[in-house]
C-alpha cells in the first residue's frame, strides 16, 4: 500500500465523498504491486469483506471518473486498474506480456513520459497519455526455453 497517500482525503477532495466500500476498493488498488484486474481486486476484497462484485465494478468506474484511479487496457477486453498519476505516483509506461496477460509498471525513467511534447500538436484537447509496451515477460520466456530444451537422456 502506498504509505504516502491519504485515501480518505483523496476521496473527499475528488468530490466522491467517503464511504467504507469506496475506501476499501481504493486501498486494494493502492495495495497492489502492479495494475490489477477488477476480478483480482474483487478476489482480494472478498477475503476480508462482504462486498459484492457489482459494487466493486461500480466503485472502480467512479474512481476512474473522479481521476483517482487509472483504467489501463490489457489487451482484448481486459482492463487493469492502478492509482492515477499524482504527486506520489509519477506517470509511467507499462509492459504487457502477450502470453500470460500480466501488466507490469515500468520505471518512470525507463520511458520518460512527462517530456512528451504533444500539447498543441493534437487535433483536440490533451487529457492524458497511456503507453503500453507489448512483449513476452521473463517468466514466459524461461518457460518457452525450458519447453524447447531437449529432455535429459533423450534419443542419441
Amino acid at each position: 500500500m502506498c504509505h504516502q497517500c491519504n485515501y480518505v482525503r483523496g476521496l473527499k477532495a475528488s468530490g466522491l465523498g467517503y464511504t467504507p466500500n469506496r475506501l476499501k476498493v481504493l486501498q486494494a488498488v493502492g495495495r497492489s504491486d502492479a495494475p490489477a484486474s477488477a476480478r483480482e481486486i474483487f478476489a482480494a476484497l472478498r477475503r476480508t469483506s462482504r462486498i459484492n462484485r457489482v459494487t466493486v465494478y461500480r466503485i472502480l468506474d467512479l474512481l476512474v471518473a473522479s481521476g483517482l484511479v487509472e483504467r489501463l487496457s490489457g489487451g482484448g477486453r481486459t482492463f487493469f486498474y492502478g492509482l492515477a498519476p499524482s504527486e506520489h505516483h509519477p506517470r509511467h509506461a507499462h509492459f504487457y506480456c502477450k502470453i500470460c496477460g500480466r501488466l507490469v509498471c515500468l520505471s518512470p525513467e525507463c520511458l520518460p513520459l512527462e517530456g512528451v511534447a504533444l500539447r498543441g500538436k493534437l487535433p483536440g484537447k490533451f487529457e492524458g497519455l497511456q503507453i503500453r509496451v507489448d512483449g513476452v515477460c521473463r517468466d514466459c520466456l524461461a518457460a518457452e526455453e525450458g519447453a524447447a530444451a531437449p529432455a535429459a537422456g533423450g534419443a542419441r
